[in-house]
């Protein structure tokens, strides 16, 4: 089979490997949709040194690429059962991997595995190709309402985003202010206007502005304008919003998503990278009585959580889908992608 692999530099290749067979405890998932996340872009655009951190052209070579994979279970393992996983099923998978016995692994938390984790598609093979293994624990059932497209989607943007509305208890007692509208930014914004808030979505490009107003926004405000903080204080009658949320890991956005929430407000960091932030804990925290949440991705539980959201509320969540490629056209995908213009991006097979 053929599968996209990041050589860094905002260079990807399509290069042969065997078949997947599974191990004891594994499945091999046939793919049917892949979607592309934000996260991409950090091996996609890795260049020296940032490069050689992440595997990028190493000896070994890099994984496969893919990190929002959805399939049907193709074939098992030794010791995986037709009841664990049934020959067919729709599934997604909690693309990560720790050691299963440790307090995190144990409630779904593999990523806080403190043991070393696999993330598949960034230190393990994802879902850039037609097959794919896994752990049999890591699949997540989904929704006969839910497209494979869509369960990508929650296999990580998506769900990013639910986990951390969850972290935000937002519901329509709340004016939430989203900067960022990027997949995460753009399903924040669906998915809290699906639980009844308010939605002022922040963002500097126009054709993402336009597509949160299309996916739930009540107000869309361009940071390049005007003064964001302010905007959001004169929406809200000066007291600002119950909930921000920041998903572009850009420092003055963070700092901006603290400013302007309200007091006892409520805060998510969800975005990463950007670097050092700096604001004064004092002024803008303390004596606001600010809860501020660090949120990341989502467990086994939660992304089970987040389909079935989705399906019962009946999300629209195919119009964040702006985009469908076929592993051909991977270059062309990632160079759109890197523009961060879009929605989000999904390969099919």
């Amino acid at each position: 089979m053929r599968g996209v692999v990041f050589l860094g530099n905002r260079k990807l290749e399509l290069r042969d490997f065997p078949d997947p067979t599974p191990g004891p405890g594994e499945v091999v998932i046939a793919i049917k949709a892949s979607g592309m996340c934000g996260s991409d872009l950090h091996p996609y655009r890795a260049v020296g040194n940032a490069a050689a951190a992440l595997g990028l052209g190493g000896k070994g070579g890099p994984v496969i690429a893919g990190h929002e994979p959805c399939g049907v279970v193709h074939a098992r393992g030794a010791g995986v059962t037709e009841a664990q996983a049934p020959t067919g099923a729709r599934v997604m998978n909690h693309h990560y991997k720790g050691c299963g016995a440790c307090k995190h692994c144990r409630v779904g938390w593999s990523q806080l595995c403190r043991k070393g984790i696999t993330v598949y598609g960034m230190t393990g093979h994802g879902g850039h190709a037609p097959y794919m293994v896994a752990p049999a624990f890591t699949l997540v059932p989904m929704p006969d309402e839910i497209s494979f497209e869509e369960g990508a989607a929650i296999s990580c943007g998506t769900g990013t985003a639910y986990g951390a509305l969850k972290r935000l208890d937002v519901s329509g007692r709340d004016t939430l202010a989203v900067f960022g509208q990027g997949p995460v930014g753009l399903s924040a914004t669906m998915l809290g206007a699906a639980m009844g808030a308010r939605i002022i979505a922040v963002d500097t490009v126009a054709e993402r502005r336009a597509l949160a107003k299309q996916l739930g926004a009540d107000e869309v405000i361009d940071p390049n304008a005007v003064d964001p903080v302010a905007a959001i204080h004169a929406l809200t009658g000066g007291e600002g919003a119950e909930a921000t949320m920041d998903c572009t890991g850009v420092p003055d956005a963070r700092v901006a998503a603290v400013r302007s929430a309200d007091t006892w407000g409520r805060v998510a960091f969800v975005g990463e990278g950007g670097g050092p932030t700096s604001f004064d804990i004092s002024q803008h925290m303390i004596r606001r009585q600010l809860t501020i949440h660090a949120s990341w991705t989502f467990s086994a539980v939660g992304q089970d959580e987040c389909a079935r959201f989705v399906a019962e509320k009946k999300i629209p969540l195919k119009k964040l889908l702006t985009h469908r490629f076929t592993l051909e056209q991977a270059e062309e995908a990632y160079k759109l992608f890197d523009t961060q213009t879009t929605g989000k991006g999904v390969f099919t097979f």
